[in-house]
């Protein structure tokens, strides 16, 4: 018996149940008021409402990217003790895929997550307080970095998490230049305002397998060939420094990496302090802590500032 049928509740997004199924958004994706104080333009704020992301270019200074590249490498480097569990290394070998808790981690990462340049941006989107449900160092090394296949994010932290809505947004901070060439973040455009309930039962400790090759919880090539077809894929390219802006139901992947070329980004995962984790409601029990925060002590101090 699953936590979400032992705890009897309103569920507005269903899912790995025996069928796929669709339905339309029951939340709203931006959750204020723009005045002419807030942290976007008008413009952005309409972009981001409408196609369910945000590309900012140059966030971040020349000086400040340089800063995050060094301790992405030293982190990387095998110098640095980590917990064991925030490591994932690529199908097939044992390069870094992914290194979870970077405000654990790493310090200046912590700084970087409570940057008012990006956190203040989403708490404005949001229209609450924020904590991190998740973060994450990605790094796609050149001609052997692995695709990240399609996916909602929402739907797993939904079914495995226990997230109840979709009031959370993901920031992807580029450490490396991203362009068509080296498996960059792919989005469709409107995607985030169908929910694609996936079919299938959830296997326990699904999690282990998935972060490596995720195989459950992911629309059918049917339903993703419908998807691009009614919504088109665009990719989110952009120098170091430039952070993207997703909505956790934004249907997303990312191809290979065969070039030459290294891809690395920071990773961060803001959900609204109202929307906090519940029981999941489609898996016999949540996933680590390390994946979803099911304790936060409190809201995010935000900052503002270079980060130094």
């Amino acid at each position: 018996m699953t936590l979400s049928a032992a705890h009897p509740r309103s569920d507005a997004y269903p899912t790995r149940q025996t069928q796929e199924a669709w339905q339309e958004r029951k939340d709203p994706v931006f959750w204020g008021k723009w005045t002419p104080e807030a942290p976007l333009t008008r413009a952005q704020t309409e972009e981001f409402e409408k196609k369910g992301f945000l590309i900012l270019k140059s966030v971040f200074s020349p000086g400040e990217v340089a800063r995050l590249q060094e301790e992405s490498r030293r982190l990387r480097s095998g110098s640095v003790q980590l917990s064991a569990d925030n490591v994932v290394t690529e199908p097939g070998s044992e390069a870094v895929r992914t290194i979870f808790r970077l405000e654990d981690e790493s310090a200046l990462f912590n700084r970087m997550a409570r940057d008012e340049r990006i956190a203040g941006k989403v708490r404005f989107l949001l229209d609450d307080d924020l904590y991190l449900h998740q973060s994450r160092l990605n790094y796609k090394p050149g001609f052997t970095g692995k695709e990240f296949y399609w996916h909602s994010d929402f739907e797993t932290w939904h079914a495995e998490d226990g997230m109840p809505h979709m009031r959370a947004i993901s920031a992807s901070v580029l450490l490396t230049d991203n362009d068509a060439l080296n498996g960059p973040l792919m989005l469709m455009p409107g995607s985030h305002m169908h929910y694609v309930s996936c079919a299938g039962e959830t296997p326990d400790n699904n999690h282990e397998s998935s972060l490596r090759k995720q195989e459950v919880g992911v629309p059918s090539p049917d339903a993703l060939t419908h998807m691009a077809q009614k919504f088109g894929i665009e990719y989110a390219s952009g120098k170091a420094g430039t952070v993207i802006l997703f909505d956790s139901n934004t249907m997303h992947g990312s191809n290979g990496n065969i070039t030459p070329f290294p891809r690395s980004n920071a990773f961060f995962v803001y959900n609204a302090w109202s929307n906090r984790l519940e029981a999941p409601y489609a898996a016999n029990k949540p996933r680590p802590a390390f994946l979803s925060s099911r304790d936060p002590q409190g809201p995010i101090e935000i900052v503002s500032g270079p980060i130094q």
